[in-house]
């Protein structure tokens, strides 16, 4: 894709401010709000199940996390999801640690029926929704991601979503179509919250999107945007810690010329 096609959906979302509604884990709550906030989108974090249902159809889109997953966020999730699909609003599932947990991957599995709009996940987390082995350790996976690549399309294929399968280098299909991504940097997996930030950051590009058509190119778009901004953070700080803040500011602030010159990305035929 041209980069500058990707680029007009980060400045579809400084232009719009797309409200996210975000059941996510408690341990990274803080940290998706700012990165929303950053890309110029706005957050909302309401999880009651009394109030979700009235909330959803507000938004322009929802992002679904697993990671803290209990009974009472089960069914907060279920009616948050019914009600965002009932009113045409894209929401996007990150399947945290499934495979290992059979609880979350119940879970996971029946909220497949209700069409997300994108499923983000790792290598191990895309394989184990299409019923293959257990392979990750909690929210770690131990699979590469090219190793994901033939599960990710059938799965595509399977939901009518986009599948992203994030690692080392990120592959988006929409199940015909390919591309793989080969920016960021490893100090990104050293902060709490990143990847599953990431899925907000979806949702939030998906929000912007005129149709289904667009949902592909949205995803691209967003994770280009936010390992591109990892990639300059590292240029700032070198550390964790200094890291986290660097990358908020990156995109809050990385430009389309610099986003154009340091876009890796290759289209792969599939066979």
């Amino acid at each position: 894709m041209l980069a500058a096609d990707l680029f007009s959906f980060v400045i579809r979302v400084r232009e719009r401010a797309p409200l996210v509604h975000c059941l996510t884990n408690l341990v990274v709550t803080n940290f998706t709000a700012n990165v929303l906030l950053a890309i110029g989108a706005a957050p909302a974090m309401v999880v009651a199940r009394e109030e979700v249902a009235g909330f959803a159809p507000l938004a322009n889109a929802l992002s679904i996390n697993l990671g803290t997953l209990d009974v009472p966020q089960t069914r907060a999730i279920r009616t948050a999801v019914d009600a965002a699909s009932g009113a045409g609003k894209p929401w996007v599932l990150d399947p945290v640690a499934v495979g290992p947990l059979p609880f979350r991957t119940e879970c996971a599995l029946d909220l497949l029926d209700s069409k997300p709009a994108v499923i983000r996940g790792n290598a191990s987390e895309i394989i184990s929704l299409l019923g293959g082995a257990a392979s990750g350790r909690g929210v770690d996976s131990t699979a590469a991601t090219d190793a994901a690549l033939d599960a990710a399309q059938i799965l595509a294929l399977r939901t009518q979503a986009v599948v992203a399968v994030t690692g080392a280098t990120d592959y988006v299909t929409d199940g015909r179509r390919v591309i793989s991504l080969a920016n960021g940097s490893p100090l990104m997996t050293r902060v709490t919250g990143v990847g599953c930030a990431l899925s907000a950051t979806v949702a939030a590009f998906v929000g912007t999107a005129s149709d289904r058509d667009e949902f592909w190119a949205a995803t691209v778009a967003a994770i280009a945007y936010s390992t591109i901004a990892g990639e300059f953070a590292v240029r700032d700080a070198a550390l964790p810690g200094s890291f986290a803040v660097a990358y908020l500011d990156r995109l809050a602030s990385l430009d389309q010329k610099a986003f154009e010159k340091t876009l890796v990305q290759r289209d792969i035929v599939s066979g």
